[in-house]
């Protein structure tokens, strides 16, 4: 299919409609963030507490603490860089 001669051209290059732009670049990069943040302090307080019930010997409730302080310490870090994203 052909174009018509009267429809309009755009003023865009297609370069340009392609690219995101530096507000969305920085967009991006907080919401990276908070989700590597999340998984991060999750895995990390969960470590923690395999650890401490290794040498507590208090299985499994230094585990189960660390997922619950892990969760929450990261939801909270999660909400705070999500809410930069806007």
């Amino acid at each position: 299919m052909s174009k018509s001669p009267d429809s309009p051209k755009s003023t865009e290059s297609p370069d340009d409609s392609s690219r995101p732009s530096a507000e969305d670049n920085r967009k991006a990069g907080f919401a990276y963030a908070a989700g590597f943040t999340l998984f991060a302090v999750v895995a990390a307080l969960t470590g923690f507490g395999y650890l401490m019930d290794l040498w507590l010997g208090t299985e499994p409730w230094c585990l189960v603490g660390g997922i619950v302080l892990g969760s929450a310490v990261g939801l909270f870090q999660f909400v705070r860089l999500s809410s930069k994203t806007y």
